[in-house]
């Protein structure tokens, strides 16, 4: 039992800056799903996997009282290419919905509770095989909330880039940027890479 009882030091934001980048997956490994073809295509592409990374996305609410009507768009990531989802097509809310269901396919993520409750609200459907990484390296003595900067410098010495002008970017918009399918693709890719890394697949 002391290996569950031990406390792992993760390195601070100081020394992650330090650290080589963390080698992500560039546009032409990122799929958009926006139209029921693209959506067919993303099933077909998808068969037969076991495991994805997995994250979402929402508009920001900057408002007091108003209420996110995301994720606006859904991520699913293999190792060798990323699906980004948008939700405004009732075709591609189906076929997210019909992976996020299927209990085969393990989808992990960080921090996936906020993630799951408007899945639900949103697509009606209770996503299964769902693995919060945040919980496996809790279980394994490390810090509550590592997060996804926090496991690729813990387990590949890099550094995850995140762009804070991405992350509050509109994800609602129909055109979304070069850098929102950079910043979306990769939050999954890297959970996959996490996933992995730890012996899990």
């Amino acid at each position: 039992m002391k290996a569950m009882t031990e406390r792992h030091l993760t390195p601070d934001k100081d020394q992650i800056a330090l650290l080589e980048p963390f080698d992500r997956l560039g546009l032409n490994q990122i799929q958009l799903v926006a139209n029921a073809q693209q959506a067919a295509e993303a099933l077909h592409g998808l068969g037969g996997v076991t495991a994805l990374g997995f994250d979402t996305e929402s508009k920001p609410t900057f408002a007091k009282n108003e209420a996110s009507d995301g994720p606006h768009i859904v991520q699913l990531s293999t190792l060798g290419r990323a699906w980004i989802f948008q939700l405004e097509d009732a075709d591609c809310r189906r076929a997210v919905a019909q992976l996020l269901e299927a209990p085969a396919i393990i989808k992990a993520g960080f921090g996936l509770g906020d993630d799951r409750r408007r899945i639900i609200s949103k697509l009606g459907v209770d996503p299964r095989g769902v693995l919060d990484l945040n919980t496996v390296f809790r279980e394994r003595g490390y810090r509550k909330d590592m997060g996804v900067r926090g496991a690729v410098a813990v387990l590949f010495n890099q550094r995850f880039i995140k762009s804070r002008k991405a992350t509050t970017s509109n994800w609602a918009n129909a055109r979304l940027t070069e850098a929102q399918l950079i910043y979306a693709a990769n939050d999954a890719y890297a959970a996959l890479r996490v996933f992995e890394a730890l012996g899990l697949g």
